[in-house]
């Protein structure tokens, strides 16, 4: 699915890395939140933290591994709050989009006011401000919808083919360098997906390890794979729009985009309704608020860890996914799932590594 992730649902990354590494490319989605609103750096407006120290002094980082592990609490919060999505029971995954949208407003509103940001942002940006926010409220709804139908592990596994889906897109619309190690890494991206959704003209007709129907099983996978697409392109929009927009602002077209989208997809399909439980009601709150904590923790761990490391981190996400799913779900992944696992963790943090790695040297090189 897609509040400094926040944005499944981020922030931009800029200020833990050199400016020309956007590292919302190195994260995925998760939540509908994004490590692309993840973005520290902000536009025009934003006040720069004073310090007190000299300039082109660091500042010491006096508990090392500090960062890391925010990021795993950030990831422990994500799955946490993807678990509690698995156990709402007849509340549309629209719908929990929609109060994920409000906790977001909620959260972005202050900011907006105390940068003086305006809501609208500036006239030649606004066209790119809305398919942010379109595609970045879609590839939330559609991450929620998968965790409702398929397997909690599956979903989430593919959501980290988003870093492999932005450095194509990367490739294509901002003609950055796509290399054969890209190339190769998206192949075991697809690998990866195949051997999770596996297809019955592969597989055959008979396939077990899957949650309901195949069909289900199937519509779980294509949302997956289109929300992680509609991340990676809401990581090229930001990397084009780059600096001149506040980040707040990012997040709250965001956030008011998604809840229109929401609204208008629960009347045509005619399921708004607010939980008739209890505890669903209950378990609406606690998603946001740790879909929120999640986003929080991980923009601290971007402010004292450099990015790279940040993103492998992240991949605790996945081994969370399995343990809560076998804990707490009763399901058992199939050594199918294993396998498309290992190709996808493998593309996406080879692709991480590899670009961290290039942005390094060139830093390197800039300082000589």
């Amino acid at each position: 699915m897609e509040s400094p992730l926040p944005n499944h649902h981020g922030a931009s990354l800029s200020q833990a890395a050199p400016p020309y590494l956007h590292v919302e490319s190195l994260l995925p989605n998760h939540h509908g939140a994004s490590a692309c609103e993840l973005s520290l750096s902000g536009g025009g407006g934003e006040r720069a933290p004073h310090t007190g120290l000299a300039k082109g002094t660091k500042k010491k980082n006096a508990c090392p591994g500090l960062g890391l592990f925010y990021t795993l609490l950030s990831a422990f919060l994500f799955s946490v709050a993807s678990l509690f999505l698995k156990k709402v029971e007849d509340v549309h995954s629209v719908e929990v989009s929609a109060f994920r949208c409000v906790f977001q407003m909620s959260f972005v509103l202050p900011g907006l006011i105390y940068y003086k940001t305006g809501f609208l942002g500036p006239k030649g940006k606004r066209v790119f401000l809305f398919f942010r926010g379109f595609l970045g409220s879609g590839a939330m709804i559609l991450l929620y919808y998968a965790f409702q139908v398929m397997p909690l592990a599956d979903a989430t596994v593919i959501t980290f083919s988003s870093p492999v889906f932005t450095s194509l897109f990367a490739w294509i619309f901002l003609k950055e360098k796509y290399s054969l190690w890209d190339l190769l890494f998206t192949l075991f991206t697809i690998t990866g997906v195949v051997l999770i959704a596996r297809p019955p003209f592969i597989f055959g007709s008979k396939v077990t390890g899957i949650e309901g129907t195949y069909i289900d099983h199937l519509k779980g996978t294509v949302a997956a794979v289109t929300s992680a697409v509609a991340a990676a392109s809401t990581i090229v929009i930001l990397r084009k729009v780059g600096k001149s927009v506040h980040y707040f602002l990012s997040i709250w077209y965001y956030a008011v985009i998604g809840l229109i989208v929401c609204i208008i997809a629960l009347f045509v399909i005619d399921e708004w309704s607010l939980p008739h439980c209890g505890i669903d009601r209950f378990l609406l709150v606690l998603i946001g608020m740790l879909g929120l904590g999640g986003q929080i923790f991980l923009t601290k761990a971007l402010q004292i860890e450099k990015a790279g490391p940040v993103a492998i981190m992240k991949t605790m996400d996945v081994v969370f996914a399995f343990i809560f799913q076998i804990l707490f779900l009763n399901h058992l992944p199939t050594w199918w799932t294993v396998g498309g696992t290992l190709c996808v963790v493998a593309s996406s943090s080879g692709t991480v590594i590899r670009k961290w790695h290039q942005n390094s040297k060139k830093g390197t090189e800039n300082e000589i």
